[in-house]
């Protein structure tokens, strides 16, 4: 007989499980519901104000204004440094998702040449400041923008933005005197104040723009925009206006500047004009130049090479870190000196043989006419640039007194106020050369400072320098190139750190300047070609400086030496005598001589009306060689 089946369901105990399952799912929605309560106010009330400030970076932030670079003119208003609008291309590294993939493409769309693409990469990833943009191209072309436009949504933190560029009428002429800005290099950045410079690219690198970085680049400012998703500014919100740089006026006459740059014909040189009684700098030539303007977006690794590799050194400002051998141009000031110290009188007499010997010393020291100028006073010795007169006021000097007074000139020193990279130069002295070599100082090395060899070195700014203050009658006024910073005159910076010359007579001023007078007047000056027919007083010296020593028999002959090895000329003059308007001092490499009718003519257009001659000299350095007797 089949059993009957047992019922199993128990509905009490079903209950039992449903109830105690329904309060568990109740109990964790309750505290999910809880916790999301609970981060809802922490949200929404706790942190409120962090989120609303998170949410409004999301679409407004804040924008540098860089300041506009102040102008510089010339001292009659012409503009010798302006600032052209262009457009820039930047990135901002923060914004970028994938910074190697965006660069790749922006080398795609803007077709860049294979050798421009690794400098590319490198401004990329130059040190910068967080959510500063970087400067990859400046610039840009229309094409090229309008590339950058079509796919500006593939370029996320890419930006192209309009600013003002640096740009030098006369980039070649103006080179050395003005210098250049440049991109803001890693070790500049980490000097530089993070406010002043948000926005900048650029920065002064030599020259007056870098002398007068502070007061050329201004103060910048900020806005603050909206954005979209995509970083694209809606508009702007509030702006804190940039601070403009101040305009600066230089001492620089770029009439004259042109002048002497054509004036030296090609040849390696330089000249430097400075007015006497304010210190103003007229021109400041330093040839051959270079292209600034090349410098300002960067200039390709083969034109810096090129300019590098030159054998005439563009990069190279010889007006101001050309240091030469003075040669005879500083038998003047050695003359005051032997004045000053009582070595001689203005009418005392010696004899030249052609030669000076120290005592028992059998050395002949020749004077350059080997056989001599007879019996020689100070205004000869200075019209026919005697060596042998000048060797016998060296040793009765000594070098003590000699280096002592020549520093009162400025020689060895760094006089000039706003010059950057300006060279002191080397004025040799007995305990110069003991630290120097460890060596004793002998009389012959005397000898050769007293007519501007050996040791001696000076810079045509210091020659010019040097010729203003004897202008002066010993007054010091340190050379400058500003004239005005904005609205503010410079005044002229007298003898406030360095103290005038200390000659006891007044009358030996003019018996120097006589001599000077007959180098360009005499019947036997070294100058007298370049002299004829002067419509002012002019007081001036010649010199030649030697690139290499001779033998003790040996004689110099240009025919017969490579063109690089020939000596200097020099040339240094004041006029005119009784109220100086204008000191020269010019040098020309490897001339051999004869450049005395370029300061004459500079001279010229400063003084003349119409800046001309009625019957002028040749003005090309090698006219004047053949006809001059002396250096």
């Amino acid at each position: 007989m089949r059993k009957r089946r047992e019922n199993v369901k128990n509905h009490e105990q079903e209950f039992r499980v449903f109830r105690n399952r329904s309060l568990v799912a109740a109990l964790i929605i309750l505290l999910m519901a809880g916790a999301l309560v609970s981060r809802l106010v922490y949200l929404q009330i706790i942190e409120h104000d962090v989120f609303i400030t998170r949410s409004d970076n999301n679409r407004m932030r804040v924008e540098p204004l860089p300041p506009r670079r102040g102008l510089i003119y010339d001292r009659n208003g012409k503009l010798l440094a302006e600032n052209r609008p262009t457009y820039n291309l930047t990135i901002v590294r923060e914004r970028v998702d994938d910074l190697d993939t965006t660069l790749q493409r922006l080398v795609d769309i803007l077709g860049l040449p294979e050798d421009e693409v690794e400098t590319f990469r490198e401004r990329s990833r130059q040190r910068q400041r967080p959510y500063q943009p970087a400067l990859l191209i400046s610039d840009l072309t229309e094409d090229q923008i309008a590339r950058l436009a079509v796919n500006r949504y593939l370029l996320s933190g890419v930006e192209v933005e309009a600013q003002l560029m640096r740009y030098y009428p006369d980039p070649i002429v103006m080179s050395h005197v003005l210098g250049y800005v440049g991109r803001i290099n890693a070790d500049e950045l980490a000097d530089l104040d993070p406010g002043n410079y948000a926005g900048t690219h650029f920065i002064g690198k030599t020259g007056v723009e870098y002398t007068y970085e502070d007061q050329l680049h201004g103060k910048a400012g900020l806005r603050k925009v909206e954005t979209n998703a995509r970083g694209r500014v809606l508009r702007e919100l509030d702006r804190n206006p940039a601070e403009p740089g101040k305009d600066i006026t230089l001492t620089i006459d770029s009439r004259l500047q042109h002048m002497a740059y054509d004036l030296l014909g090609g040849r390696r040189g330089a000249i430097v004009a400075i007015q006497p009684k304010t210190g103003d700098i007229l021109a400041m030539v330093s040839a051959p130049g270079f292209d600034i303007n090349k410098f300002v977006t960067g200039i390709s690794y083969k034109d810096y090479r090129a300019l590098q590799e030159n054998l005439d050194l563009p990069l190279y400002n010889r007006a101001v870190r050309g240091q030469y051998p003075p040669g005879s141009t500083v038998k003047p000031f050695e003359a005051l000196g032997a004045l000053q110290d009582g070595v001689v009188k203005p009418n005392d007499v010696i004899y030249d043989p052609g030669y000076f010997q120290l005592p028992n010393d059998s050395r002949r020291y020749h004077n350059w006419l080997r056989w001599g100028h007879g019996r020689v006073d100070l205004e000869r010795a200075l019209e026919v640039s005697n060596n042998t007169y000048f060797y016998t006021m060296a040793y009765r000097l000594g070098i003590d007194r000699l280096s002592a007074f020549m520093h009162q000139f400025g020689f060895g020193e760094v006089t000039s106020l706003d010059v950057q990279g300006a060279s002191p130069g080397l004025m040799p002295s007995r305990e110069w050369k003991r630290e120097k070599y460890n060596q004793v100082w002998y009389p012959g090395e005397t000898l050769s400072a007293g007519i501007g060899q050996g040791y001696f070195m000076a810079t045509p700014l210091q020659l010019a320098a040097a010729t203003a203050t004897l202008a002066n009658r010993g007054q010091w006024v340190r050379p400058h190139l500003a004239k005005r910073i904005g609205d503010d005159t410079v005044e002229p910076p007298f003898a406030d750190t360095k103290p005038d010359v200390q000659i006891d007579q007044a009358r030996w001023w003019q018996d120097v300047f006589k001599g000077m007078e007959a180098v360009m007047n005499g019947s036997e000056g070294t100058a007298r070609k370049a002299g004829a027919g002067l419509q002012y007083e002019m007081a001036a010296k010649t010199g030649t400086a030697q690139v290499f020593s001779l033998g003790q028999n040996q004689k110099y002959d240009a025919d017969e030496l490579a063109e690089r090895l020939r000596d200097h000329a020099l040339f240094i003059g004041f006029a005119p005598v009784d109220d100086p308007q204008i000191a020269v001092a010019v040098i020309v490499e490897n001339a051999g001589g004869g450049v005395s009718g370029l300061g004459r003519e500079l001279t010229d257009a400063w003084l003349l009306p119409d800046g001309k001659l009625e019957d002028p000299p040749g003005t090309t350095v090698n006219e004047e060689i053949e006809s001059i007797d002396g250096d």
